[in-house]
């Protein structure tokens, strides 16, 4: 059977019609256009094979977010290069979700609702999920949480997780379901980045960023299942929308043992080291 062509379409011997290369009206044209994509690269994206022995190497945009499952003693370093990212962070253990972030124990046992270098992420079991290895920004947030779809609707317009102003817990609700999670396991999460303080009347004022380039690192102290967000902060008091880009780095590394200065900071999070060291040695993980 002829092959007969009219214009910059072309019928093949099967009957099928395929559009001229550089088209994507079939099939055939997005297959080629696709393929020719490869390498090209985005401003926010996963860089997939993570350089450099890095486990996890990713860009994440403002108003998106990302997800990965991490080993234990893992260290993740989140870096907001503009001074606009806030990353707002939910932790699981990784297969035992029921155990998560707790931001309420996380302040109250270490006595401090201010996060920096040396403070535990814990969970409601008085254990340790992660810990603050190293921090430049100081400004974070463990009281707020993340933006809601109706109070973003109210400000922005749209708080949809498509749309053109997500809400953060939208977002985490996405996140979730990749990891058989549904909205009722997520937490309140705490909020990187962006700061807020607590005055002396009760009033919680925003203090926003420390600048660009700050960086904050993580220690994987459990097997984790870790949710990002990086959306604006739900008190950032700017009336557009902002939030910058979150550059995401992971490499494996060794979690917190007996020894380490970090172990015997405070007597709290001694006990909270000595509880996920027994909790993880009866599972035959530590």
């Amino acid at each position: 059977m002829a092959t007969r062509t009219s214009g910059t379409a072309r019928t093949t011997r099967a009957g099928r019609a395929a559009k001229a290369p550089g088209t994507t009206g079939t099939a055939f044209g997005a297959r080629d256009h696709a393929r020719a994509q490869e390498g090209a690269r985005a401003d926010a994206m996963p860089i997939v094979p993570a350089p450099d022995g890095m486990l996890w190497a990713e860009t994440v945009a403002g108003g998106g977010y990302t997800h990965k499952a991490l080993a234990r003693g893992t260290e993740l370093r989140l870096t907001d290069p503009t001074g606009n990212a806030c990353a707002h962070l939910l932790l699981f253990v990784d297969g035992r979700p029921w155990e998560r972030l707790n931001t309420a124990d996380t302040a109250k046992v270490q006595w401090n609702a201010y996060l920096g270098a040396g403070h535990l992420l814990l969970s409601d079991q008085g254990r340790v999920l992660a810990s603050l290895i190293a921090d430049t920004s100081g400004r974070h947030d463990l009281l707020c949480g993340t933006s809601t779809a109706v109070r973003n609707r109210a400000r922005y317009g749209d708080g949809s997780p498509q749309g053109s102003s997500p809400a953060g817990r939208e977002l985490f609700k996405l996140a979730a379901a990749k990891h058989g999670l549904a909205p009722r396991d997520l937490p309140p999460s705490l909020s990187l980045f962006q700061g807020v303080s607590v005055e002396p009347d009760g009033a919680v004022e925003f203090i926003g960023s420390a600048g660009p380039g700050t960086a904050v690192t993580l220690r994987a102290e459990q097997p984790l299942t870790v949710l990002l967000a990086n959306v604006p902060h739900p008190l950032d008091p700017r009336p557009a929308y902002t939030c910058g880009p979150l550059e995401v780095r992971a490499r494996a590394g060794a979690a917190t043992g007996p020894g380490d200065p970090l172990w015997d900071t405070t007597p709290e999070g001694r006990r909270a080291f000595l509880n996920t060291a027994e909790h993880l040695t009866a599972r035959g993980i530590a």
